[in-house]
């Protein structure tokens, strides 16, 4: 009997140093790791689509790249999580105007009443603008666009009824760290404050602010159905993000790999685009159901009263891009 759990014993422990040797193995193997920083949980579609891309590169390479993806904000907020893939640091991120802050075309990402709708949205990224818009974050960021994710538009959460902007003043919202969004609500009337977006839960609840902007998805998933009553139908922004890899690390890959990582991010942009369709159907139902209610708001109002601060916060050049876009998509 003894000898019979000492062969059994023995089998197990072979066995879980082969796992362990295989394990080390296949890191050993892997030629390039590449870490991604998330500031979205486990829920949403956007952690989703990069396990996707993950297992897509990492089988399509044969093992040679490893990604490895941390959600929640692990390695950094998102201005951050930027500053540390130029740094060599990290490698990967979700992002879209807070690149703004390093280049201002990238503002027209997230610029509010500028787009009326998904339609827009599309014809804009496919425009020669949409292309400079690539090229800009490559050029004065450091990072490369893998595709683009469809945010839906932004609407404002508060414990009041928002139905004009009359209705906003002294309002405190969380931004982002954006100025072309300081700008907006300011001249609507209510107080901006920028907040990274980990802090935005604890802050509606304890009375700091007193309302923040997203889409439905970010509204339902951060759980502010918890702390925030209705959900004002602004539709002020039809945005995107851009899931990036810092363009160091894209170069140091051989040529076949480029190409993986290329192709596998546009399979990561239908994927993710699958995955927001179908949470779209059900997430607002579900954003009522948890008693959140939906109010509809007099928007030409809120255009007509941001419309010129908006403008004027561009400079000469960027005001004649967005001249020329609106004539376009016009």
């Amino acid at each position: 009997m003894r000898i019979r759990y000492l062969v059994i014993f023995r089998t197990v422990f072979l066995l879980l140093v082969a796992v362990l040797l295989s394990q080390c193995q296949q890191k050993k193997d892997a030629a390039f790791v590449f870490k991604a920083g998330l500031l979205v949980n486990e829920e949403h579609t956007w952690f989703k689509a990069f396990e996707h891309f993950k297992e897509n590169v990492e089988e399509q390479s044969k093992g040679r790249i490893r990604i490895e993806v941390y959600p929640s904000e692990q390695l950094g907020k998102e201005i951050e999580a930027i500053r540390l893939i130029q740094a060599g640091v990290i490698d990967m991120t979700i992002t879209s105007s807070t690149l703004s802050n390093w280049t201002e075309i990238l503002t027209f990402c997230e610029l509010p009443f500028f787009l009326k709708d998904s339609s827009d949205m599309i014809r804009f990224i496919a425009s020669s603008t949409g292309r400079i818009l690539e090229e800009s974050m490559i050029k004065d960021t450091g990072l490369r666009a893998l595709g683009y994710f469809q945010r839906g538009e932004r609407h404002l959460t508060s414990n009041r009824p928002i139905k004009h902007p009359d209705d906003l003043k002294g309002l405190i919202i969380r931004v982002p760290n954006v100025p072309s969004f300081v700008t907006t609500w300011r001249s609507l009337g209510a107080k901006p404050t920028p907040m990274s977006f980990s802090e935005v839960f604890t802050s509606l609840q304890q009375g700091t602010i007193e309302a923040q902007e997203n889409p439905f998805a970010m509204i339902k998933n951060a759980g502010f159905a918890e702390v925030q009553k209705y959900i004002n139908l602004t539709g002020h922004v039809y945005s995107w993000a851009y899931p990036v890899l810092g363009e160091k690390q894209f170069q140091s890959l051989p040529k076949d790999l480029k190409k993986i990582v290329l192709n596998a991010g546009k399979q990561m942009q239908y994927y993710e685009h699958e995955l927001f369709l179908e949470n779209g159907r059900k997430i607002q139902a579900e954003l009522k159901a948890a008693g959140m209610e939906f109010i509809e708001v007099d928007k030409n109002a809120f255009i007509e009263k941001s419309q010129e601060a908006i403008y004027n916060s561009l400079s000469k050049e960027m005001q004649l891009i967005y001249k020329q876009v609106k004539e376009e998509l016009r």
